[in-house]
């Protein structure tokens, strides 16, 4: 019988699910799914969750450990990351995922959370040489460089999309006296990352919801597809354009772009701040999309041996 796996990322904006089936060595995905909850909202300002957002995550989570138990999947893991780490009642929120979904959810350190969404990308990149890897998220974003299995460098840093958003972005369409300083924002808190910079000849990877959705936006994909996003290359120049596109525009107008979650139209711009930010700090041209992250890497990380 095949063994089928699955993992649950709860994150400050969005919670995913992957449902995978091993083959020899490897996973096969046999479903994924991705819902933005945003249970950091006000976090960042009030250190609490939100009772709305507690509730809405928890209902999705219920409903994905749901989902795999129904596909044969052992629910192998729950884990949250800076929404849960930061807030004061945290602790609400596991009781309550392990009462409505009949697990144990556990909180991930920053540098765990890179340490994972590293080995994902090895897993799917690692054979061609020095690789960093950038993982923007809605609370956090991690910075990791490396050869091989285990990465030599990596920072996980309080800038996310929610947060960057929450604390500079009030008009709309943003002002450019605004952009420019939610700009300045995102260098000032990425700085760690240009004494990370990978050597000569390494590759950038982009992980998370920011990346994949600048690059379906590029695309303009009338339906979200992980095979077009997955390993396609992106310039810098191309996210700088994209960006000011972007930034012309009312969120609801983002909203409505083809490739665009329209869940996330808010936060995007503040999340491609830190794209841009953190390719010219640490001096890369180009960046290659992964549609995987946390989840892929928890998995990989956890499943017994062959």
């Amino acid at each position: 019988m095949t063994e089928r796996y699955a993992a649950i990322d709860v994150g400050t904006n969005t919670v995913l699910l992957l449902v995978a089936e091993r083959r020899g060595a490897t996973l096969a995905p046999v479903l994924e799914r991705a819902e933005i909850t945003r249970l950091g909202r006000g976090v960042d300002a009030a250190g609490r969750l939100d009772p709305a957002a507690l509730r809405d995550t928890v209902r999705v989570i219920a409903e994905y450990a749901a989902a795999a138990r129904g596909l044969g999947a052992r629910v192998l893991a729950c884990v949250a990351t800076s929404a849960a780490r930061d807030a004061a009642n945290g602790a609400e929120f596991f009781a309550a995922v392990r009462e409505q979904a009949g697990l144990s959810a556990e909180i991930i350190s920053g540098d765990e959370e890179a340490r994972l969404v590293y080995a994902s990308a090895v897993r799917d990149f690692g054979a061609g040489g020095p690789l960093a890897v950038l993982d923007v998220g809605g609370g956090s974003t991690e910075f990791i460089v490396g050869e091989g299995p285990a990465p030599r460098a990596r920072t996980s840093l309080q800038v996310g999309a929610v947060r960057l958003t929450e604390r500079h972005v009030t008009t709309d369409p943003i002002a450019p006296a605004e952009w420019r300083r939610l700009r300045a924002a995102a260098r000032e808190a990425l700085a760690p990352v240009a004494g990370l910079a990978a050597r000569d000849g390494a590759t950038l990877f982009g992980v998370a919801g920011t990346v994949t959705t600048l690059c379906a936006v590029s695309l303009a994909l009338p339906v979200y597809e992980a095979g077009q996003v997955h390993g396609r290359v992106m310039t810098r120049a191309e996210v700088e354009a994209l960006l000011e596109r972007l930034a012309a525009l009312p969120v609801a107008a983002r909203a409505a772009l083809p490739g665009m979650e329209p869940k996330r139209a808010d936060v995007i711009l503040a999340g491609g701040a830190i794209v841009a930010e953190a390719m010219d700090l640490a001096g890369f041209d180009r960046l290659t999309v992964s549609d995987r992250g946390v989840r892929w890497g928890l998995l990989y990380d956890r499943l017994p041996p062959v």
